[in-house]
């Protein structure tokens, strides 16, 4: 038996594993390669530091590559990645051609020979161009759906050498001649950021951040980005402080080298700054253990962002039992089921108003709770991650 996997047992939904077991015996001896631009920072890094290991151990020859860049590299793959998420930029050829001979020089030293290549976020995209054997998908961990077209147009003769691409959703998508595949992001319950906690563990987290215990916390997750809306949701807070003695937590990251991030978090700071209840915490990339600790010592947690990818940050809150009160952006809708494991909601004014009808609940609370663990257990942990990336692999390797 395979220690790595046989832990999730406790874990994972009956029959889980018995299940993987089968799907790897059909890919036994692939070679099935992920190349990123990351190791560290982001859910795609941190699953796929879990998921390569697990696959290895169980017959299949699973390998991790990173490309290298330059920061001149690093900006304009910014730009096109939020070109492909529907900003206007305007990248010049020159630019371009930095993004070409990076991942030209990294396709001369990465060892790219596998059965199956997994090329995650637009950075590496361009190694296609260098291929040389077995099957090429391109996993897009972005929201596509709307991109701006000068950039997509440019961008979209790499994806059509592809053959597949993955989405997270069918809304983040392009119309594309190859076959797309839909496959959610994961959480792993044994992680740091997931695992339980003691209520020692969690009080003394609290305590270092000066968050009472003694009322109901409200706590959103997210970087410092306008999109986050960080600032709405203190206006919510607000709005449901008339009627209930609450406080909220808003634990994020994001800003080092980014003066976006930092004019986001000035913002933040000066809208709370006359609330002794609202606690900005300002937290390092890696911070896995205050996060975990911070979601399970929550009452409600709210995702409300305008603009999101996939939000797994949804998924590991409910995995602590917490029902969040969420936007339609991005995959934060298609994580809640409404009224049941938590609540959808289209406005400040209408997250202030599920704010106040959980607290004035704490029954609900702790019903939705419960549904909420369940739902992940089933929809969103590594163990069905795991089976999509072994159906995937036993698809296009067998072609």
């Amino acid at each position: 038996m395979i220690r790595e996997l046989e832990q999730y047992r406790e874990v994972a939904p009956k029959g889980a594993i018995d299940f993987l077991y089968r799907l790897s015996d059909l890919v036994q001896g692939k070679r099935f390669l992920h190349v990123s631009a990351v190791r560290y920072g982001g859910g795609m890094a941190e699953i796929l530091r879990r998921i390569v290991p697990i696959m290895k151990a169980m017959g299949t020859e699973a390998r991790w590559e990173v490309i290298a860049g330059t920061q001149e590299f690093t900006d304009v793959t910014r730009r096109i990645a939020d070109g492909l998420q529907g900003r206007e930029e305007t990248i010049t050829d020159e630019m371009y051609q930095i993004y070409l001979d990076v991942n030209a020089r990294n396709a001369k030293v990465l060892d790219l020979d596998a059965d199956l290549v997994f090329v995650h976020d637009p950075q590496p995209a361009a190694l296609v161009d260098h291929r040389k054997g077995g099957k090429w998908v391109w996993r897009c961990h972005l929201d596509a759906g709307l991109p701006h077209r000068p950039v997509w147009s440019r961008f979209r003769r790499h994806v059509l050498k592809y053959d597949a691409a993955v989405f997270s959703l069918p809304g983040f998508a392009q119309r594309l001649p190859i076959p797309k595949f839909l496959l959610y992001p994961s959480i792993d319950p044994l992680t740091e950021k997931n695992r339980e906690l003691s209520r020692a563990e969690v009080t003394q987290v609290l305590d270092q951040f000066g968050i009472a215990r003694g009322k109901p916390i409200l706590l959103q997750v997210a970087r410092f980005d306008r999109y986050k809306d960080q600032i709405g949701t203190i206006r919510a807070y607000r709005m449901a402080k008339k009627h209930h003695h609450c406080q909220l937590v808003l634990a994020g990251s994001g800003v080092l080298h980014d003066p976006e991030g930092e004019a986001v978090l000035a913002e933040v700071q000066q809208a709370a700054e006359d609330d002794p209840d609202i606690h900005v915490l300002q937290l390092p990339p890696e911070a896995d253990h205050e996060i975990n600790a911070l979601q399970r010592g929550a009452t409600i947690v709210i995702q409300k962002a305008l603009k999101e990818g996939f939000g797994v940050t949804v998924s590991e809150a409910m995995w602590k039992g917490k029902p969040v009160i969420g936007g339609t952006a991005g995959g934060v809708s298609t994580q809640i089921v409404n009224e049941a494991t938590g609540f959808i909601v289209h406005s400040v004014e209408g997250a202030a108003f599920r704010i106040r009808y959980l607290l004035s609940n704490p029954g609900v609370i702790n019903r939705m709770g419960a549904m909420a663990k369940e739902h992940v257990r089933r929809n969103f942990l590594i163990t069905r991650h795991l089976s999509d990336y072994f159906t995937i692999l036993n698809i296009l390797s067998s072609e």
